[in-house]
């Protein structure tokens, strides 16, 4: 009987295991894709995702984001852009302030730019973005972000019902570094896991 029982409760822990690694795969498999496919359209905005600034100018990640998004707006692929991101360990700068400076001096008018720097997290930036849209009467986003990143913000926004066309950050330095790029990645397994887990 015992012997009986711990066979059964050996497959069980196989079958589990198995299937979570099938999901994982299946995950990541979507991550990446979302990574390596640019759906650059016509939007009513262009949503950029916060990332790291020090003492008031963008990092690495941040500024690749920022780079792009000036090239997907200045060839005219939505008339707005919003910035996202707060202040993290900075009292002083936001990163969705420091986005939107550097985009002003790159030449974009600030009237076309929405700053929202209460967001702490990437839900909080999401959950902010939907409200100010939906007060807009918008309904599409241009999304940038580093490729990892693009899979779990278009689930969530379009979760809000706005329908998000992805475009990844072409010089992302977490994407160029191979490492960098996995871990970051199976991060993203998790966290997509989790929304949905909690969703539920």
């Amino acid at each position: 009987m015992i012997h009986r029982v711990l066979k059964w409760g050996t497959l069980a822990v196989v079958a589990v295991v198995i299937t979570i690694s099938a999901y994982s795969a299946y995950v990541y498999q979507q991550i990446r894709e979302s990574a390596e496919h640019d759906e650059a359209r016509q939007a009513d905005a262009i949503l950029v995702l916060g990332a790291a600034q020090y003492n008031g100018r963008p990092s690495p990640v941040l500024k690749a984001r920022l780079e792009h998004t000036f090239s997907l707006f200045e060839n005219g692929y939505a008339g707005a852009i919003i910035t996202t991101g707060g202040y993290g360990p900075d009292p002083n700068f936001s990163e969705a302030h420091v986005s939107t400076q550097f985009l002003i001096q790159h030449g974009i008018d600030e009237s076309k730019i929405i700053t929202e720097q209460g967001s702490g997290t990437t839900a909080d930036s999401v959950r902010a973005a939907v409200t100010l849209m939906q007060s807009k009467g918008w309904k599409t986003a241009l999304v940038v972000s580093d490729g990892f990143h693009l899979f779990r913000l278009k689930t969530m926004l379009e979760a809000n019902g706005i329908v998000a066309y992805t475009s990844p950050a072409p010089n992302s330095p977490i994407e160029i570094a191979a490492s960098q790029r996995f871990w970051y990645s199976m991060r993203e397994v998790l966290l997509v896991s989790a929304y949905r887990l909690l969703d539920l």
